[in-house]
């Protein structure tokens, strides 16, 4: 009994080390695209009309909910847009319930003053989260285009005059700039970041939307048509991904989106743990929800069979969670199955599939961040795996709710308005996401992870041991890092009270 279900997890664990090695098989057909495609030169862009008044009306939504720290900034940034003040509408999408509503009444009451049209628009409930504000601006906003910008972001003066003339071209229903990060160097997590984001928009937009394979709407740094957005089926909260939902919806209509590659919009990185985590968990969620709800739609569509492919490629990514999670799970119990064949069966088996998976992965981010002379994020790259590997449990649960639910609550991640390395604001604990459980289950994790080392030790499998270990280390770093944040938020938390003593 004991052996058939060893045997059972043994054939589970190299099927999820199997679909790690095709991950990491797409990865490097990627970076292959990619070296052919970059070499290309950048197609020249369309130029607006010499009179303004040729000029489109656009909209400028700003979704926000409780930004005490950033919707100032980002109110500042929509009103300073290079754009006639006559055809530039910006629509405040505000469902807070703390003080940031009355920042965001003073902001706009300024800009109005100034001649700008800076409209407030309030829900008396949040239904529908981010899509549902969206959706409520939608009604009653005037532009032919509409731009989004999320409280993280700042968007430059110049965003609308490189991104509008690309609409000269009637088929395009979006476009979509590329991300940069004010506060990359703020730490080892938030430089990680930094160099998984990086790829996300170099490599898989730039080669998908140059082969004219779908690619997404990432929320923000964006602007559609309207038309586009209505002939798709408008916003829908059926996902807590609304953006990629929206995006492959267009798409399936017939519209084709631009990626422009050499003009980015700053923006701030998650910078806790807790906070990454939380929003690493909603795109897992939400990407599994918008493929359950689309792929049967486009593969029995007549779209080529390159799209579909690298549809499901892309919508079913974040699987690689789930195996990840697998096979951490899954090793003690293989190990154990193999001893009487001989401990060093794990080096001749596991090792080289895992190594194919990781080391493929590796050289995705490598390539990148060489080719853009990114050297101060290199020493940080072997953190990536390690990152990794520890929030797969975390994450795998998320892919499994998207398996099993439609929409649910959108968690916002929070910002503080961070440039660099600059400290959190005394007012952060806030905001402080919640991350306790987290930090019993990583524990948990640790000690089972514990388990095969120490098998192994016994076992005089040296050179097992270092590969082993990775698992803990993994584990440890999160464990530590939870820490970190939380003695920070209590630090930040006693600062404010002594502040603000209570009478």
């Amino acid at each position: 009994m004991i052996d058939n279900l060893l045997f059972t997890l043994s054939l589970i664990h190299f099927f999820a080390l199997g679909g790690l090695a095709l991950y990491g098989v797409h990865r490097l057909w990627l970076v292959r695209i990619w070296a052919r495609e970059r070499c290309r030169p950048h197609p020249p862009r369309p130029t607006l009309p010499e009179d303004p008044a040729l000029w489109p009306l656009v909209t400028v939504q700003l979704p926000l909910y409780n930004e005490r720290f950033v919707a100032r900034r980002l109110i500042d940034a929509a009103a300073r847009l290079d754009w006639p003040a006559h055809l530039l509408e910006i629509q405040v999408l505000d469902d807070s319930n703390d003080d940031t509503s009355g920042i965001v009444d003073d902001c706009a009451a300024h800009w109005q003053m100034q001649g700008i049209n800076v409209r407030i628009l309030r829900r008396s409930q949040r239904t529908g989260y981010k899509a549902g504000a969206l959706a409520h601006g939608l009604r009653t906003a005037k532009g032919e285009f509409l731009a989004v910008f999320d409280a993280d972001f700042i968007p430059t003066a110049d965003f609308l005059r490189q991104t509008v003339p690309c609409f000269a071209d009637s088929g395009i229903g979006m476009v979509q700039a590329r991300w940069e990060f004010l506060n990359a160097e703020y730490s080892w997590l938030t430089r990680v970041q930094s160099l998984l984001l990086g790829p996300h928009f170099g490599i898989e937009h730039f080669i998908r939307c140059r082969r004219g394979l779908f690619f997404n709407f990432n929320g923000t740094a964006g602007i559609w048509r309207r038309s586009a957005i209505d002939e798709a089926g408008g916003w829908q909260a059926d996902t807590v991904t609304e953006d990629l939902d929206l995006s492959y919806r267009a798409q399936l209509a017939g519209w084709h989106f631009l990626y422009l590659d050499d003009y980015a919009v700053p923006s701030e990185l998650p910078a806790t743990l807790a906070d990454f985590r939380s929003q690493q968990q909603r795109w897992a969620k939400g990407s599994i929800q918008t493929a359950k709800k689309l792929l049967p739609t486009i593969l029995c569509s007549p779209l080529p069979l390159k799209v579909k492919t690298e549809a499901i490629a892309h919508l079913l990514a974040n699987l690689g969670w789930l195996l990840g999670a697998i096979v951490t799970f899954t090793l003690y119990p293989t190990i154990l199955w193999r001893t009487g064949i001989g401990p060093y069966q794990l080096l001749r088996l596991d090792l080289p599939l895992f190594l194919g998976a990781s080391v493929a992965i590796m050289v995705y981010f490598l390539l990148y961040a060489v080719s853009q002379r990114e050297r101060q994020t290199l020493p940080w790259l072997p953190l990536l795996p390690i990152l990794a590997i520890g929030l797969a449990p975390c994450l795998a649960l998320s892919v499994m709710h998207g398996f099993l639910s439609r929409g649910g609550d959108f968690v916002r991640t929070p910002k503080f308005g961070l440039l660099g390395r600059q400290e959190f604001p005394v007012l952060a604990p806030l905001y402080r996401q919640v991350s306790f459980r987290y930090l019993g289950l990583n524990l948990l994790f640790l000690g089972y992870s514990l388990l095969p080392v120490l098998f192994s030790w016994q076992q005089q499998t040296w050179y097992a041991v270092p590969f082993l270990s990775l698992f803990p280390f993994a584990y440890s770093l999160i464990i530590f890092q939870e820490c970190v944040d939380s003695l920070g938020a209590r630090r930040r938390y006693s600062i404010e009270a002594v502040a603000s003593p209570t009478p």
